[in-house]
């Protein structure tokens, strides 16, 4: 393959210099700096939280709500509830992104508050499990969708899903290590798709409703006998689906003017993606019981075959499109985690390296991709994410814990957003409601495991991270450079 002189030279300089980032960052001139650069905008930063967050849960089976609530009324305040919650954690997020100005999320911001441990936990479990793992979930989902109309009848074979879920991975990481710019195109155009199928089943909810369907709502909590347990679940199964709230703050050093369009984008995005859920919600009780809603296997299917016939066929269509789009957002975000921990030396350090020509973070993506196709093959993955469920509420109160301890410990750093400090209060009581609600109310072994998983990062960090064992380094300076060689990529530069 023919490499260009100034690609050359640079993976030149990188081998002579074994793995060391900052002999990288000397004596060149005339060359775009390999870092990552501020591609995303205001409009693609709303599209990237909001593809994201909507992705085949409010269109499958949103009936998990339903479920511990039992009645119409609970379930709609949960829903709303838990765009209010969401609303709340993104005003710490914002706070935190608009004066922590690194990629990586709540990699860097935990990095700040506790040290160089606790981060090095969070991007273990997240890089590891959390964001390959729900990768793999979308693209199933999505296999499923796009396999359907070949197998009219009956389920499609299961070997048939996987490998087309696989497909859809590979595409996906291709298209997000061949450009930035395509990725966000992409995430722009799956995202009106979604929003076109969401105003499609509003529109049709608000007809019915005009034609006197509100049998479900005269009555709205009947019934209703709910539980502290009970209510935790719902919760925990809402908030699963407004899951991604958090990503543009993974690729902050990649937006452009984060002081402005970080809070912007998360202020639009949040309350549209909430009343989206809502109102869709009410669309399906309009044309569905609690009883039908809750047997249904794929709820908008359903509503579509009720009240868009004989153009019911556009709901699992865009239901394909939705959970595409929101596999591509996932990707593009989570490999941003694993080049920051790399950068910081938390995680290999091929994974930091930047291609040249592309200036993506190509092993990074490479890696969840891989592992996301890996999380594909076992038969049940939506029960690992359960578990791992949480941990990312355990992070998530971490983070917003570190907010109030910054609050004192760094407080010469400039705050360009400042919110109330009783909000990341409220968020840091209510994740530690979420990780103990499921735990007390259904225990079972395998949180058990989840923690031994969690806590089994401490083993390498020590050997690998605070202790340094040579053999270890000297292992990985050969297969770095020899990856480095293979993948055309090169350790990013430092920039003031």
């Amino acid at each position: 393959m023919e490499m260009d002189e100034d690609i050359i030279k640079r993976m030149n300089k990188a081998q002579n210099c074994s793995t060391s980032i900052d002999c990288q960052t000397k004596g060149k001139q005339n060359v775009k700096a390999t870092v990552l650069h501020r591609n995303v905008g205001l409009f693609s930063g709303v599209c990237l939280i909001v593809g994201t967050m909507i992705g085949s849960g409010i269109f499958i089976s949103p009936s998990s709500v339903l479920l511990y609530t039992g009645a119409v009324g609970p379930c709609l305040v949960i829903w709303a509830g838990c765009g209010i919650l969401v609303t709340l954690d993104a005003l710490c997020l914002v706070e935190l992104g608009t004066m922590i100005t690194k990629s990586g999320g709540k990699y860097s911001y935990l990095m700040e508050a506790f040290g160089s441990i606790v981060a090095f936990l969070f991007s273990w479990t997240t890089v590891m499990v959390l964001n390959p793992s729900g990768l793999a979930i979308i693209t199933l989902s999505f296999a499923k969708y796009a396999s359907t109309p070949f197998y009219p009848g009956c389920t499609p074979p299961l070997l048939v899903t996987k490998c087309l879920a696989a497909t859809a991975m590979v595409v996906i990481t291709g298209v997000n290590c061949y450009s930035v710019k395509l990725a966000s195109y992409v995430q722009n155009f799956f995202t009106a798709a979604k929003l076109f199928i969401i105003a499609v089943i509003v529109g049709g909810g608000i007809v019915m409703l005009a034609q006197g369907k509100t049998e479900n709502f005269s009555k709205a909590f009947d019934s209703t006998s709910l539980s502290a347990g009970a209510i935790g679940l719902a919760c925990y199964n809402g908030l699963w689906s407004y899951a991604g709230w958090d990503q543009l703050n993974f690729i902050t050093e990649e937006l452009k003017n984060p002081y402005r369009n970080l809070p912007l984008a998360i202020l639009i995005a949040i309350p549209l993606v909430s009343v989206c859920y809502v109102m869709v919600n009410v669309s399906y009780f309009t044309v569905m019981t609690v009883t039908e809603v809750l047997s249904s296997p794929a709820v908008a299917v359903t509503f579509g075959d009720r009240v868009l016939y004989p153009l019911s066929w556009i709901v699992p269509l865009f239901v394909v499109f939705s959970t595409f789009g929101a596999a591509n957002g996932s990707c593009f975000t989570a490999a941003r985690l694993a080049h920051v921990s790399g950068r910081e030396g938390h995680m290999v350090q091929i994974l930091s390296y930047i291609s040249p020509r592309r200036y993506t973070p190509s092993p990074a993506i490479l890696l969840n991709g891989i592992l996301s196709v890996c999380y594909i093959m076992p038969a049940d993955i939506n029960t690992l994410i359960n578990y791992f469920s949480c941990a990312h509420w355990m992070f998530s109160g971490l983070t917003s814990l570190g907010l109030i301890v910054m609050r004192f410990t760094k407080k010469e750093i400039h705050r360009p957003v400042k919110v109330p400090i009783i909000i990341p209060a409220l968020m840091v009581l209510v994740s530690c409601y979420l990780v103990l609600a499921p735990i007390l109310y259904e225990p079972a072994l395998e949180y058990l495991y989840c923690f031994i998983f969690i806590f089994s990062g401490l083993i390498f960090y020590y050997f690998l991270i605070f202790g340094k064992v040579e053999w270890a380094l000297r292992l990985m300076r050969p297969i770095t450079m020899h990856l480095q060689l293979l993948m055309e990529v090169v350790p990013p530069e430092k920039t003031e």
